[in-house]
């Protein structure tokens, strides 16, 4: 492990207090926890193949969430490029607790909850958590995915395109875009870059990367993505503000400045003991937030806190319209189809693994010619256009798998229920 810079150690050491730092320190001695997070559409469709986790142990804060035992080979499982799992670091999954209690509250009337139509992730990718919003949220909710740097936004689509959701939009824009475009959401989330140091453990670029210019660099983002992001808030619309770092600069000074500046209001999650989330570090700041720390909460680095924006939340509703600015969403060759709309044709291991490869495929005499979607345990992988002799892969050139190492044998995750 590269070494933790001293100017980290020594501000990190007393933010935290010597305890719990010792405590953080020890968790590099320790694998980071490898967890998955459930697709629940793609557990219960296609064709009556209902799928569990094998062998995991429930993440407490999130619904489908799941501790491994171990890191397998994920790129070597074509079910999770179906899109029945995501990878994701287990706080990461806390923001599914959000959103229930959000929704509990909701069900029971309870003063200021609302039921969001339209929502923002205004910093996307990879996808982690806007493919648990879109699991999360109402059906019907509008659920834009944003990501400003172009690659990434391929990234974003290609995650998005697999979780396989109806009303998930992803675009490729500035913040200040939707600013300017006037947009308006019930819900925002605001997962801003920041200097990673909750990542350490996990990443060890991001120890080479930190710095205190760094860190600063960082809270000022954060404050203009956040700017851009209250503008584009409706009144009574709730704003989660999340950072993968420790340095009150980005967190708790951050949040504070959201109040000193803007007409909000901090609201509380209910948690419970077992859980082991940190609240505030900083002396006199005593707003409800949530630190998630390595070596105490099983999982790697997180900050978060829900505000609201005060006023009298008006019932939601989506207008359309023109704008004199576009915004640019991210989508090629998107064929819609429905469920059984295609003929499909169930694919071996190995002959799943060659379509994720991007090979042609030899299909029984008894597949029909024309498009025909391939699945692998009864879920979807893509489509191929069998014209008798070989069947073409259509699978997307970027989403194809690279190696050359195929193992002979398949390592389950799931199984059939």
């Amino acid at each position: 492990m590269a070494q933790l810079p001293l100017q980290f150690t020594e501000y990190t050491r007393q933010l935290m207090g010597a305890e719990r730092f010792g405590r953080y320190l020890k968790s590099f001695e320790e694998p980071a926890p490898v967890s998955i997070r459930l697709n629940p559409k793609k557990m219960s469709e296609g064709r009556g193949q209902r799928l569990e986790v094998i062998d995991g142990e429930p993440v407490a804060w999130c619904r489908e969430g799941y501790y491994l035992k171990q890191r397998p080979n994920f790129t070597m499982d074509p079910l999770f490029h179906a899109g029945c799992y995501y990878v994701q670091e287990a706080a990461s999954m806390f923001l599914d607790e959000v959103l229930r209690q959000m929704h509990n509250a909701y069900v029971n009337h309870q003063p200021s909850a609302i039921r969001p139509l339209t929502a923002l992730d205004l910093c996307a990718a990879p996808g982690g958590k806007s493919t648990l919003l879109r699991s999360a949220l109402p059906a019907d909710c509008l659920l834009y995915s944003n990501e400003p740097i172009r690659n990434r936004a391929s990234i974003l689509l290609e995650n998005v395109t697999k979780w396989g959701y109806e009303n998930h939009l992803v675009t490729n824009c500035y913040p200040r875009d939707y600013r300017k475009a006037k947009m308006k959401f019930d819900l925002i989330l605001c997962d801003v870059p920041c200097s990673g140091e909750g990542m350490f453990r996990k990443d060890e670029s991001t120890i080479r990367e930190w710095s205190p210019q760094q860190v600063e660099k960082c809270w000022q983002l954060q404050r203009e993505i956040v700017a851009d992001a209250w503008a584009c808030l409706n009144e009574g619309g709730f704003l989660i503000y999340s950072t993968c770092t420790f340095n009150t600069k980005e967190n708790e000074e951050n949040i504070r400045w959201i109040l000193n500046e803007y007409d909000a209001e901090v609201l509380k999650v209910e948690i419970k003991p077992e859980w082991t989330i940190t609240g505030s570090l900083l002396e006199g700041f005593q707003e409800p937030v949530y630190r998630f720390i390595p070596g105490i909460s099983r999982s790697e680095g997180l900050f978060v806190c829900v505000l609201r924006k005060r006023g009298v939340a008006a019932h939601s509703q989506r207008h359309y319209g023109s704008s004199p600015t576009t915004l640019r969403l991210v989508a090629n060759d998107i064929t819609a189809r429905h469920e059984g709309a295609l003929p499909q044709a169930g694919l071996s291991y190995e002959d799943a693994l060659k379509f994720l490869r991007g090979e042609s495929l030899v299909l029984s005499g008894d597949v029909p010619k024309g498009l025909v979607e391939v699945s692998f345990m009864g879920k979807i992988l893509g489509q191929v256009k069998n014209i008798g002799t070989r069947a073409n892969n259509l699978y997307p050139k970027p989403w194809r798998i690279k190696t050359t190492h195929i193992p002979t044998a398949y390592e389950p995750i799931l199984k059939k229920i």
